[in-house]
């Protein structure tokens, strides 16, 4: 593993009393089977560079992290030709789960303690941006539970049987999850273990075991590289962001 980069824990962030560092867990082990795309979809050009890269640029300007940690498969070798300055645990998992679950126990072989929040997010959502993450860290940062970013359902909502819509669901109390999702690792790591495999984020293991995460809310933006027409709408939004960048 690549040694993380050295920096003070967060003189902000307490709780019982006592401060608790920063560290982010980016699981980078799928496929990408949905994505159509030639090999995983997180090392797939945008911009002229990988979608993960552009993940890890909005973490790396986020000054309160004490470090970043990414969980790829045994037989990955990106970031040993990318000479990354990160963390990298070769541990990932069949599921999202056991990838996030390998990948916090790594961060304790690391020096991470277990009260120490983690900030969990999904390698594919390239777009987020470091404005985002302070967000989730200043709502967080004192609450017992911890939380997500999340997005207000905007649309109509359907149940569907047999390809036909049989009803509307109200939406007035639904929200889209989205990552980073922030949690002591601890709590995460004892959530996860309850819950099981089939969790598909981190919040749903804490709501497994009764509690009840914070909502923030996040952007439209921030959606996650799924299917083959996502990568031609994140590239068009990196590009109008580097425009804006350009014209400042």
């Amino acid at each position: 593993m690549n040694a993380a980069p050295s920096l003070s824990p967060p003189s902000d962030v307490f709780a019982d009393g006592a401060p608790a560092r920063l560290w982010a867990l980016i699981p980078c082990a799928g496929t990408g089977s949905r994505a159509g795309a030639n090999g995983p979809k997180q090392y797939q050009l945008l911009c002229g560079q990988p979608m993960v890269l552009h993940t890890l640029a909005a973490f790396a300007a986020v000054q309160r992290l004490n470090g970043v940690l990414v969980v790829v498969s045994a037989d990955d070798d990106f970031f040993d030709a990318k000479n990354a300055s990160i963390m990298i645990a070769a541990c990932g998992g069949t599921t999202r789960a056991a990838s996030v679950l390998n990948g916090l126990n790594a961060l304790l072989q690391q020096g991470a303690a277990p009260g120490d929040w983690v900030l969990v997010h999904d390698a594919a959502r390239c777009l987020i941006t470091p404005q985002q993450i302070n967000t989730l860290i200043d709502a967080c940062a004192l609450d017992p539970v911890g939380g997500l970013l999340a997005l207000k359902l905007p649309d109509t909502l359907k149940r569907e049987v047999a390809g036909r819509a049989v009803q509307t669901v109200e939406r007035g109390d639904k929200w889209l999850a989205q990552t980073p999702q922030m949690f002591r690792i601890v709590e995460l790591q004892q959530a996860l273990m309850a819950a099981g495999a089939a969790v598909t984020d981190e919040a749903s293991a804490l709501e497994f075991v009764g509690k009840s995460p914070l909502l923030v809310e996040g952007s439209a933006q921030n959606f996650k590289v799924t299917y083959p027409q996502d990568f031609a709408l994140a590239q068009a939004v990196l590009m109008a962001r580097a425009g804006a960048a350009g014209s400042d």
